[in-house]
């Protein structure tokens, strides 16, 4: 991998597991604190409900009180109640009941109570059998008249008069706080309902799925947890209790909708970020790897150069980084070293040529000398003047081109001449045994050799 990539890899690389780093502290941070939220959010919907049903509550004491108080006042009852039950419209009915639970009197705006009476739902005779003084049901449908079936709950309060102990009950209206409580949304799918301190249910917007069996709210486990906000797997629970009442407010919500789906939007939004931040960290260090790699391509590329030509290469520095600059400069000393060196191997070679071309002379030169004229001196003796004058002067050319005033290097037709001298004597030593002859490319003849080059090779 060149450079650049890996340069980039490793910055993107260290990027991704920061970022990731990061976005998961954050996701986390960001999950309790939505979990927090939502349990917040549960708590002050279910304050809020068990604020109005308080309030309910309330109000019913403060009528039952009032009507107990005009029960057993001396002015007209009948009269009271009937003007009590004309400024309260939400008061359906107010019934007595004597010591044995049988109904005594009831009071209703326009309406009489039935002649017989099945059942009574808004009294329980229970209380009779009970050390309680009061009770308030669960809401349930008024049962006591002909065609009116009103949604109520029912206050009952012991009362102790001049007659002995009686009962009275106060029938109020439960279709506004069933309306506020079916209104009453946390999240999407959230409600809240009402509990007694057993863990009944007084009153549920879905009661007819717990009824049919298809949905159970599982209350003592929750009333066990007491008062507060809990979280068990995908459910908030939210558990208020209601002053001067035995009901509880429970508010159920799910943390798919109030942070599941919160936290999935904040993963897109940071994935999305960290996608960003990736290409711009990629991006970025693509150009600065670039800037800095740039000038170290230069250097590779000058290098290649001086590899291919080492002798005439011509540096030229390259420009960068303080270090690319030192790098540089080093490979200029180096590129001057080597061809410094690369000069004086060649021209020691050339000088070990010369010296080696001198000694191969030196060794021809005076075996050949003693052996030519050793020759002519024998054909001095056999009287073959004319052959030796011949071999005189065939000795005289060599010896004349051998010297050549200095010279190294001689063209080659004086190296042919110097050949031809050569064979020349050798033919009249060996008294012409061998025959010879030249082909020469005149064109060529005129180019420099090095003297004395043939005449080994011969």
């Amino acid at each position: 991998m060149s450079m650049t990539a890996i340069l980039v890899l490793m910055v993107v690389c260290i990027m991704a597991v920061a970022l990731s780093a990061c976005m998961a502290l954050f996701l986390n941070r960001y999950q309790r604190a939505m979990e927090q939220s939502a349990q917040t959010s549960s708590e002050q919907a279910v304050e809020q409900v068990a604020s109005v049903v308080s309030s309910y509550t309330r109000d019913m004491n403060q009528a039952m009180a009032m009507l107990v108080e005009a029960l057993d006042g001396e002015e007209d009852t009948d009269a009271f109640f009937a003007n009590f039950l004309k400024i309260r419209p939400d008061v359906v009915a107010v019934t007595s009941y004597d010591s044995q639970g049988n109904l005594m009197n009831c009071w209703a705006l326009n309406r009489q109570s039935r002649a017989q009476i099945l059942e009574n739902l808004s009294f329980d005779k229970r209380l009779l059998d009970s050390n309680q003084e009061s009770a308030i049901s669960a809401p349930h449908v008024e049962s006591i008249f002909e065609g009116y079936y009103p949604w109520v709950v029912t206050m009952t309060q012991k009362v102790e008069g001049a007659d002995g102990e009686r009962w009275l009950a106060l029938d109020l209206s439960f279709s506004n706080i069933s309306s506020y409580i079916n209104n009453v949304g946390i999240g999407q799918h959230g409600y809240c309902f009402l509990t007694d301190t057993c863990g009944g249910i007084v009153y549920h917007p879905q009661q007819q799925l717990l009824y049919s069996g298809i949905k159970n709210e599982g209350t003592e486990m929750q009333l066990a947890s007491g008062e507060g906000s809990y979280i068990r797997g995908n459910t908030i629970c939210s558990i208020h209790s209601i002053e001067d009442s035995s009901w509880q407010v429970v508010g159920v919500s799910y943390v798919n909708e109030l942070v599941t789906t919160n936290v999935m939007a904040m993963v897109q939004i940071a994935l999305s970020i960290v996608a960003a931040v990736l290409l711009v960290t990629a991006v970025s260090s693509l150009i600065l790897s670039g800037v800095l790699s740039r000038p170290l391509h230069s250097l590779s590329n000058e290098m290649e150069k001086f590899e291919q030509n080492a002798a005439e290469y011509a540096y030229h520095p390259v420009r960068g980084a303080r270090e690319v600059g030192d790098l540089s400069d080093a490979f200029g000393h180096m590129v001057v070293k080597i061809q410094d060196l690369m000069a004086q191997v060649r021209e020691e070679e050339i000088n070990l040529r010369k010296t080696e071309l001198k000694a191969l002379q030196a060794q021809i030169n005076p075996h050949f000398l003693y052996n030519t004229l050793d020759s002519i001196a024998w054909m001095c003796e056999q009287e073959r003047s004319a052959d030796a004058v011949q071999m005189v002067h065939a000795l005289a050319t060599l010896f004349r081109i051998s010297i050549s005033k200095g010279h190294e290097l001689i063209p080659i037709s004086k190296e042919i001449e110097h050949a031809k001298s050569y064979l020349q004597i050798q033919k009249y030593r060996y008294k012409n045994q061998f025959s010879y002859t030249f082909d020469v490319d005149p064109a060529c003849e005129e180019f420099y050799c090095n003297k004395i080059t043939l005449q080994p090779i011969i």
